[in-house]
């Protein structure tokens, strides 16, 4: 089984001063897309899935494009949801995110005032990534300690279009790593950037290989943004 992880492109976070909630691409982020659809136009999936937001349905659609599938919509894959701060100064926000850095390490399972608690999205992308592959016949051996998992269909291709959180928190339950309430500053992934897990087959089961992390060679370097 192969499950790649495409983080959407670059959104358009600010327009006129002011803060974006649920944003577009920027112009730089629609190219950074168009190019990402270019790259894995030939390769095969066996199935696609997008994010509810705006900024990775507008990331898919060249990919989806290419390949003459239609979009499907998987909602536990929406990103952390922010306060509802739409149409405030950038600047108030941009604090906002810098104070949660200064924070204690336990306190930031609290996140930002207003928003999703860190604790509850990465619960809601664990519960979410357990249901959406045991429906699929992918699940964990209940009496493993370690990560060892059932494969009913081990040829299978996913193709997951989301965010970085989301994307660092279903690498965790992927890989039986133990979450921080600061997962997309521990995997720093790019816009735009795949970073592909597969399983490897053991004598009882099988467990999933990191193969890469926030690959962008489909990017010019002054293209690449995070």
């Amino acid at each position: 089984m192969e499950i790649r992880l495409i983080r959407h492109a670059e959104p358009e976070w600010v327009k006129d001063g002011k803060s974006i909630v649920n944003p577009p691409l920027s112009e730089r982020g629609f190219r950074q897309a168009q190019r990402l659809g270019d790259r894995l136009k030939d390769e095969s999936y066996d199935h696609i899935f997008v994010s509810p937001l705006l900024r990775t349905r507008q990331t898919a659609a060249p990919l989806l494009q290419h390949h003459q599938r239609a979009e499907v919509i998987e909602l536990f894959l929406e990103e952390i949801r922010e306060p509802a701060w739409h149409g405030q100064p950038s600047e108030v926000t941009i604090k906002k995110y810098r104070d949660e850095l200064a924070l204690k390490a336990e306190d930031r399972w609290n996140g930002l005032e207003g928003g999703e608690p860190v604790r509850d999205f990465v619960a809601r992308i664990h519960a979410g990534a357990t249901e959406f592959l045991g429906n699929r016949g992918v699940y964990r051996h209940e009496h493993h300690s370690l990560p060892v998992w059932n494969i009913d269909n081990p040829d299978e291709s996913l193709v997951f279009v989301a965010h970085a959180g989301t994307n660092s928190v279903l690498i965790c339950h992927l890989l039986g790593l133990q979450t921080t309430p600061w997962e997309w500053e521990r995997f720093v992934i790019g816009h735009s950037s795949i970073t592909t897990i597969k399983a490897m087959k053991l004598g009882d089961g099988y467990t999933f290989s990191l193969v890469n992390l926030s690959d962008l060679e489909h990017l010019e370097h002054s293209e690449r943004t995070r």
